[in-house]
């Protein structure tokens, strides 16, 4: 019983998370009792129906995800240009790796070392572009450093300024920015504006977005030569996939 009962709280969870279009934060304890009673009462009743609805339904999600990946996939390769967009890239390759990152994230700072080093060796061969992907509903600072990174790309010191960042995770805020910025010789006024302007809201929206239609939840999240693959990857990983490319 008191399992079934937790099965209710995660699928009355669950519906409320389904029916949003933006990550919230859901609270059990508000539901209302009586609804959570008549939940519970349908599940006693037909719990495997119940069951196979959720997993049908889940089904369906990671199906709809994985049309929308291979789209993304044979719009890269033929389309490079129009998936490239306006983000910042590195390297001059043809094959084309693209990175969904968040700059708070302990993981894709980890990475990103594995990811300038693959770049800088194969640099002739491969061009890396960078998704923006702040997790704002964990990492506070995310979306601002995400916005602080952009306006340093639009003065041509991205890639500084995104090592910057996660060479200094751990003291991410305003002081950081500001250091960045005159360390790296910018015009400050023109990045304060840059940063609180629509134009980064909508950049870092935008790639927000594709994340979401490719069902990407987490980071650091990559797509190189018609594979996707995820997490801390080691360099020998991306070499090997690399080495695949026609």
């Amino acid at each position: 019983m008191r399992r079934l009962k937790h099965f209710a709280s995660w699928l009355l969870v669950s519906l409320i998370l389904f029916g949003c279009s933006a990550p919230v934060q859901a609270d059990s304890t508000k539901i209302d009792p009586n609804f959570e009673a008549q939940v519970l009462q349908v599940l006693q009743k037909n719990p495997q129906a119940i069951l196979d609805s959720v997993q049908a339904y889940q089904r369906e999600q990671q199906e709809t995800q994985r049309k929308a990946q291979q789209s993304f996939i044979q719009e890269l390769q033929q389309k490079p240009k129009a998936v490239i967009a306006q983000s910042p890239t590195k390297g001059a390759g043809k094959t084309v790796l693209v990175e969904f990152s968040d700059f708070q994230c302990p993981y894709c700072q980890a990475a990103a070392g594995t990811v300038r080093e693959f770049v800088t060796k194969n640099r002739d061969r491969v061009t890396l572009v960078y998704k923006h992907l702040p997790l704002t509903s964990i990492h506070a600072q995310a979306l601002p450093a995400a916005k602080a990174a952009w306006a340093a790309g639009q003065q041509g010191k991205f890639w500084e300024f995104h090592d910057g960042l996660f060479a200094q995770q751990q003291q991410l805020g305003e002081p950081l920015y500001a250091n960045l910025a005159k360390s790296l010789g910018l015009d400050v006024t023109r990045f304060d504006r840059d940063r609180n302007s629509q134009a980064a809201e909508a950049a870092i929206t935008a790639d927000v977005q594709l994340a979401e239609k490719l069902g990407i939840n987490g980071t650091p999240f990559f797509v190189m030569n018609g594979r996707v693959f995820s997490g801390d990857v080691e360099i020998a990983a991306l070499e090997q996939v690399l080495s695949q490319a026609q």
